[in-house]
């Protein structure tokens, strides 16, 4: 091929060459921005996700924690000094002081007895013996509130006066003005020392569950005391050792009945107390 035939072809070549450049730097300038329009696609995608998830959060932590009606009463009198020394010379005239039961918390548990031996030489002796026991209740979140466990306690207490082993003549009543609720149980208890006439009042104030029992026997042949006196004793001892209870909490104590303060988390320590004190009854 001669020269100028060359020529003439690398000439009618350019305009096409220059059209197949143009192209491709066009495609090169494309290529970035669809790079760019699939990243921002992918942040805003990631974005909305992330959205979702705060959202969820957002909805889980509105939850509100559980709460429980914060118990009314937050202690408990000193057991041994619930009583006046008027009362205990009535119910215990020969008892020289009060014997304070164990406990791990006397803020929550607490209990006291007097026993009394009126000696008559011959014509025998009088005998009486009283226990105070105090539970208190604080509220909790799983087992609920302190009033409602108090009630719950308050009435298996009345369960189980009613149900004592070896009781005779067994009767029950209830009571006003001890209280929110109160109930006596009065029974003849027969023991080889003779025949005891027991009186046991339940009351319960708030989340307190005060527990009175009161016995007496005429011992070595002396008369049997009527148990209709016993009884009316020991009503008057549980309405103070009551008032005792309410006193000890300080504001509306002269009520009996506190106003329970706003609802409120239960304490983390619910009362360990949660079974009725040992009694060393005779």
């Amino acid at each position: 091929m001669s020269e100028g035939t060359m020529q003439r072809r690398a000439q009618r070549d350019q305009p096409e060459r220059a059209k197949r450049l143009t192209r491709v730097l066009v495609c090169a300038a494309v290529v970035p921005v669809m790079l760019i329009a699939a990243g921002c696609s992918s942040d805003s995608g990631s974005d909305d996700g992330k959205g979702k998830g705060d959202g969820a959060s957002a909805s889980a932590s509105a939850n509100p924690s559980p709460t429980v009606q914060a118990a009314a009463y937050r202690t408990l009198p000193e057991a041994c000094g619930v009583l006046s020394k008027k009362t205990l010379e009535d119910l215990a005239p020969k008892a020289k002081s009060g014997k304070q039961g164990g406990s791990d918390d006397v803020s929550t548990r607490a209990s006291c007895s007097w026993s009394s031996l009126d000696n008559n030489g011959v014509k025998g002796s009088q005998f009486r013996w009283l226990n105070v026991s105090l539970l208190r209740f604080d509220s909790d979140t799983t087992r609920g509130a302190g009033d409602k466990l108090a009630r719950e306690y308050y009435a298996k207490q009345v369960r189980d006066a009613r149900a004592t082993v070896g009781a005779k003549g067994t009767g029950a009543e209830p009571l006003t003005g001890t209280g929110d609720e109160a109930t006596a149980v009065s029974y003849d208890l027969k023991k080889k020392e003779g025949t005891f006439k027991q009186q046991t009042i339940v009351a319960r104030v708030e989340n307190v569950v005060v527990t009175l029992d009161y016995n007496g026997a005429g011992l070595a042949g002396d008369k049997t005391p009527d148990a209709d006196d016993l009884l009316k004793d020991a009503k008057k001892a549980a309405r103070e050792a009551v008032l005792s209870v309410t006193k000890a909490n300080g504001t509306g104590a002269a009520s009996g009945s506190p106003s329970a303060p706003a609802s409120a988390p239960a304490s983390a320590k619910p009362s360990a107390a949660a079974s009725k004190p040992a009694s060393d009854k005779s």
